[in-house]
C-alpha cells in the first residue's frame, strides 16, 4: 500500500495533530483509503512502520517476534523511500 501511495495511485491524509516537521522521534499517523499507520519519525527522517490497522480491523505491528524485512517500510525501493518521506512532510 505504501508503494502505491509513493506511485501516487492511493491518496495518503494525516491522522494526527501535529505535522512531521513539529515530531522528532515519535510516531506520526496516517491514513490511506482506511487504513491506519504509525510510521516513526527518526530525527526527521522516515524510520519504520509500527503499526498498521486494516478497515476491517486485522493489526500488524512490528515486535520483536517479526521476521527482518517484514516492515512495508523497509520492503520500499530507494526511490519509493524517498518519495513517501517527501510526501509524509507535506501533509
Amino acid at each position: 500500500m505504501l508503494r502505491e501511495v509513493a506511485l501516487g495511485r492511493l491518496i495518503m491524509v494525516r491522522a494526527c495533530e501535529r505535522g512531521w516537521e513539529e515530531i522528532y522521534a515519535e510516531r506520526f499517523k496516517v491514513n490511506v483509503e482506511g487504513w491506519r499507520m504509525s510510521i516513526h519519525n527518526d530525527r526527521d527522517e522516515l524510520g519504520y512502520c509500527e503499526e498498521c490497522i486494516s478497515p476491517d480491523g486485522r493489526r500488524w505491528s512490528l515486535d520483536s517476534g517479526n521476521r527482518f524485512g517484514t516492515d512495508p517500510i523497509a520492503m520500499l525501493s530507494t526511490w519509493e523511500h524517498q518519495t513517501l518521506e517527501r510526501l509524509l512532510k507535506a501533509i
